[in-house]
């Protein structure tokens, strides 16, 4: 059984009946000039029923309400009936979406750009609770004097206990004058941070705050060598340094363990290495070492994940996996024994993503003191990672928690059983025994960037930091008030963001208020849009109702503030509706004309009795006469067909051939258009008279006068004041004698033209067509330009339109303009000949600048161009041997392999060459120095293109070979990279200051090969010289290279190479230069 048909169920058909009934009706009128009831219901439309169900507002039924709001469950893209999350949204950002998740949550800051860096190390050091405390207690005219202490508090203060889930670090960025559009390195961003922070701090009297900076992350090692003679360390090995971030190896190791063990490992000295001892007044061999004297109570490690490159200067990201454990026991690691333990915790990572050593996206992975909850900082996003660094249960490829196992604290045990130089006393001895099997939690990351670790408390002898608070804990004590967590805040910081957070609360209530009012409004303007169309449909013609303008019904149903009612357009002269504006009105009932007028105003109301008499007349008439004026267009379109077909013999004028055929093209209208204008326009002259019919789009046909007077009055009605558009030209008018004349002349003028370009390729009958001329020895020959002579055979050639082409110039001029001034010798050298087929041939007329003609041609062109046959350059062959060709102005070759002669006349023309013998000489000297400006011009090329082929297999094909070797820069070629037999095809734009390592980058980014594996070639010739330009390898415009893939070197991402490209060319070591962190720096890393 098929299935119903559903195409057609809701279309609309045309009322072919309805129409009939209209002019009809119309037709009635006017001719009798009465109109009833029945008829202003029939025209208006009125007794049509109200429609229920159509998609689209009808036009042809003003009792449609249809379509002017959408399905109860439906919406559209704008105004009042949009989804009301798209009408929520069009008020603007939702300030509770910035609201902090708790008051345990951590907050997040913005990213400027890429300050990903500098939020990164922010928040590590924010969630340092001591440090945190340390900028609080810096005193208020401390923080005056010092923009950035003073921003730092109050970005702290922010963090702490502002509302907002993220908080804008554009002010302290600022302050320092950094770029936010330029990535930096975090490492090198925390070193200057301490150094400034430590010069800000030093003017603090609150012994807290100076030396907070110190008190946390400072350390101290001692660069120790040893005499290995007497035993002596040198007197610098007793001097100490501060330290405020360990820089550890990760290259070739894979554990935090080993990287220790690399940093405190001896280092022997000798040969020339040698070290010279004071005691022993000579060079001995001695060791050397680092030690660690002190640690401090955050313990940064800086893992040196950049490996600098010295063949390319550039530095390449280290991303093998490093582990590191969760508990870090260092008092094995000290040069000296400790009474007390030194078990740090894993407090924060901070990570790198990305492959490349200047790009890249920094977090933070930090854990909360207070809770030992672990959070992700990645800008303005934190995210809850639960009690492990990676997040719960985490096994991604990039950062992963390890098993838990026993750690084994290794030291550098020397042959003579010291750990750095130092015997292994017994409480060390019992420390790493205590350590065995001992168990930690052990993370592993290949973008861990930076490890701190935080000093466990000692509970008995010190508390500091380890005090729990309650959570939403506030005490206010003299000018400092104490909030969560125990964390103190001064009190014009703590009246500072109270006043942010009411500012916040203010924004928050106002967009609620203005929320609930909005969506209140909206509502209310839907049920008051479904009220009044329930009620519009009038379901009698008894009944009362108003006419209303289509168009403001619409607008009043979609648009959330509806304008006021206005009815204008709906109505004629005369005030009224008229019948021509049915399609744009509807009948509505007067309960819902009244909702709307008492609401809108506006108006006028158009009730039910005001239509308008004069207009409906008046349409009667105007179709009344349409029809009559379509009737007789279509008895005036059969005679118009029988002229075109040549049956009308009764033509008496003339109308233009073109427009008669577009006229009969048209549709029949109801009256004249634009196009029905100037039906002689094109056979009128100049001068106001009848054209020539010889004269170009002058074709002409004779109508009837019936037809012609019904186009001259179309014509006239459509453009009265340009009665020249329809000049009258009877059968017998006579052409414009002007313009015959003119005609005749230039018809004269061609014919002339016709015969000289005829005698002229009789005369020259090989050169107009392009075949070769052979050449005989010792004959004489004359040299013309090529570019002249091919000139002269465009001329020749050319014919309908283009018969007057250009002509080419006069010889004489041409003649000279091939002689230098200095020397009257010849500027240009003579062509090649070759043998071949038994006779002598021009080599490359098309491409040699000369071109050899016979002593005919020379004469015949002299008496045809105005040449004189004395001044000719003439040319003699000659075969000479190549011991006697003193004199001769070019020695060509013989291409031997075309010879086809008897073994004896081979052997003689292989020991001699052809010489042409050119009169006047060639200008060594001249054509020099010219050659020498054409190759300067050459190399100064700019955006022109050459072309490269990607060679697959072992060797590339012959056409390949051949095509490099020459290069053809006007061949048109596609601009994309395209398949061919043998590999890939490539078009780029260049330059002659082109280096090959950028066209390598080019063909790298096209073709996909990286450029260490690139075996560049032009011709045979390999081209390997990177910082060489493409001038300097002779490569120019329209060359031909190839490329082949060696596939020696792994494939790698081009933006890796492209990004360190930048960061380490264009911005050769900017870093933090002009910034505020790099004005007097004065710190030590070790």
């Amino acid at each position: 059984m098929s299935r119903p048909t559903t195409r057609s169920k809701n279309k609309r058909h045309r009322q072919v009946e309805n129409d009939d009934t209209t002019s009809e009706i119309l037709r009635k009128i006017h001719a009798t000039g009465q109109i009833n009831d029945d008829d202003v219901f029939q025209l208006y439309m009125i007794t049509k029923p109200v429609c229920q169900g159509c998609r689209v507002n009808t036009k042809d039924n003003p009792n449609c309400f249809c379509g002017l709001i959408p399905p109860p469950n439906g919406s559209r893209k704008t105004g009042l009936w949009q989804k009301m999350s798209d009408i929520v949204q069009a008020f603007g950002p939702d300030p509770f979406k910035d609201l902090r998740a708790s008051a345990y949550s951590p907050a997040g800051l913005t990213n400027l750009g890429a300050t990903c860096y500098a939020n990164s190390i922010l928040q590590c050091l924010y969630m340092n609770k001591s440090f945190r405390q340390g900028v609080f207690s810096v005193e208020p005219d401390i923080l005056e004097q010092h923009p950035v202490l003073d921003q730092l508090a109050r970005l702290f203060a922010q963090l702490h206990a502002s509302k907002m889930a993220f908080i804008d670090s554009a002010p302290f960025i600022k302050t320092l004058e950094l770029d936010n559009g330029v990535q930096q390195d975090s490492h090198e961003f925390l070193t200057l941070l301490f150094s400034l922070l430590e010069r800000c701090l030093s003017h603090s009297k609150v012994t807290k705050a100076r030396t907070i900076v110190q008190d946390l992350f400072r350390g101290s090692v001692s660069h120790v060598t040893t005499c290995s003679k007497c035993g002596k360390d040198s007197e610098a090995s007793s001097k100490m340094e501060d330290f405020y971030e360990v820089e550890l190896n990760v290259k070739g190791l894979k554990t935090l363990d080993e990287s220790l063990n690399d940093y405190l490992s001896v280092e022997e000295l000798h040969g020339d290495n040698q070290y010279f001892c004071e005691s022993c007044n000579t060079r001995v061999d001695a060791s050397r070492s680092i030690k660690l004297r002190t640690l401090p109570d955050v313990l940064n490690f800086q893992l040196k994940r950049y490996d600098f490159l010295q063949k390319t200067t550039t530095k390449k990201k280290i991303s093998s996996l490093f582990s590191f454990p969760g508990e870090l026991d260092m008092r094995g690691r000290l040069s000296e024994p400790s009474q007390v333990e030194l078990i740090y915790d894993l407090s924060a990572v901070l990570i790198h993503k990305g492959t490349a050593a200047n790009s890249g996206h920094y977090i933070a992975h930090i854990k909360d003191e207070n809770t030992g909850l672990w959070w992700e900082f990645d800008d303005e996003h934190v995210s809850n990672l639960g009690h492990h660094p990676f997040g719960e249960g985490s096994s991604t490829s990039n950062t992963k928690s390890i098993r838990t196992e026993p750690v084994v604290y290794s030291s550098c045990i020397g042959v003579d059983g010291t750990a750095n130089g130092n015997h292994l006393d017994q409480i060390q001895q019992q420390h790493a025994e205590s350590s065995i099997g001992s168990h930690a939690e052990i993370f592993s990351s290949t973008d861990a960037y930076m490890i701190m670790y935080n000093l466990r408390c000692n509970k008995k002898n010190d508390m500091r930091g380890c005090t729990m608070y309650s959570a939403n804990c506030m005490e206010l004590e003299g000018d400092v008030v104490f909030l969560h967590d125990g964390i103190s805040l001064p009190s014009h910081l703590f009246q500072e963001i109270k006043d942010l957070n009411s500012s916040y609360d203010d924004a928050c209530e106002q967009y609620k208020l203005k929320k609930e009012r909005e969506l209140e409004h909206i509502t209310a303007r839907r049920q008051e849009v479904r009220s009044v169309l329930s009620e519009a449909p009038v379901h009698s013609v008894e009944e009362p109702f108003y006419w209303i303008s289509t168009d403001w019904l619409r607008q009043w149903a979609d648009n959330i503030t509806p304008p006021v009612l206005n009815n204008t357009s709906i109505q004629c002269f005369h005030g009224k509706v008229p019948v021509s504006k049915v399609g744009f009105v509807k009948r509505l009932s007067a309960k819902a004309w009244m909702k709307l007028f008492s609401k809108y105003n506006g108006g006028p109301a158009l009730a039910k009795a005001d239509y308008c008499m004069e207009c409906l007349i008046d349409v009667a008439r105007t179709v009344v006469c349409a029809d009559s004026y379509r009737d007789r267009r279509k008895l005036m379109k059969e005679i118009a067909d029988n002229v075109l077909l040549g049956k009308c013999v009764d033509g008496t004028y003339y109308v233009s051939k073109a427009w008669l055929q577009q006229w009969v093209k048209r549709k029949t209208l109801d009256a004249p258009s634009e196009a029905d204008a100037g039906p002689t326009m094109s056979i009128t002259c100049p001068h106001g008279h009848l054209m020539p019919e010889q004269a170009a789009g002058a074709k002409r046909l004779l109508v009837p006068e019936k037809l012609w007077l019904f186009f001259y009055e179309d014509a006239i009605t459509i453009k009265p004041d340009e009665p020249s558009g329809c000049s009258t030209f009877p059968f017998d008018f006579q052409e414009c004698p002007e313009c015959s004349n003119a005609l005749s002349e230039v018809a004269c003028l061609e014919d002339s033209i016709r015969a000289v370009k005829l005698k002229q390729r009789q005369n020259h009958e090989k050169l107009a067509t392009g075949k070769s001329i052979p050449l005989s020895l010792n004959c004489k020959y004359y040299l013309v330009p090529s570019t002249w002579l091919s000139k002269w055979r465009s001329y020749i050639t050319a014919s309908g339109k283009n018969i007057s082409s250009m002509e080419p110039e006069i010889l004489d001029g041409i003649i000279n303009l091939l002689k230098c001034e200095k020397h009257l010798r010849l500027l240009e050298r003579p062509p090649k000949v070759v043998y071949k087929r038994g006779s002598y041939f021009q080599k490359s007329s098309t491409t040699d600048r000369l071109t050899i003609i016979t002593e005919n041609d020379w004469k015949c062109f002299c008496e045809e161009w105005g040449g004189t046959k004395e001044d000719g350059i003439s040319a003699v062959i000659e075969l000479s041997s190549t011991d006697n060709l003193a004199g001769c102005c070019e020695d060509m070759p013989i291409s031997v392999q075309q010879l086809d002669l008897p073994n004896e006349v081979n052997n003689e023309v292989e020991s001699r060459q052809v010489v042409i013998r050119t009169c006047p000489e060639a200008c060594e000297e001249c054509i020099g120095e010219r050659e020498s400006c054409e190759l300067m011009q050459k190399l100064n090329y700019a955006d022109e293109e050459i072309y490269v082929y990607l060679v697959r297999g072992k060797e590339a094909p012959k056409s390949i070979l051949q095509a490099s070797e020459y290069s053809e820069p006007d061949r048109r070629t596609s601009k994309r990279s395209r398949r061919t037999n043998n590999g890939n095809l490539l078009n780029l734009k260049v330059s002659a200051s082109t280096s090959i390592y950028q066209l390598k980058m080019m063909i790298w980014e096209s073709l996909g090969v990286v450029k260490e594996n690139q075996i560049l070639h032009k011709g045979s010739r390999i081209i390997d010289q990177e910082m060489a330009t493409l001038a300097d390898m002779n490569i120019f415009p329209g060359d031909r290279l190839w490329v082949k893939d060696s596939e020696i070197h792994e494939d790698r991402d081009i933006a890796d190479e492209l990004s360190d490209q930048k960061m380490n060319v264009d911005n050769i070591e900017e870093g933090f230069r002009g910034t505020l962190l790099t004005a007097n720096i004065s710190s030590q890393v070790v």
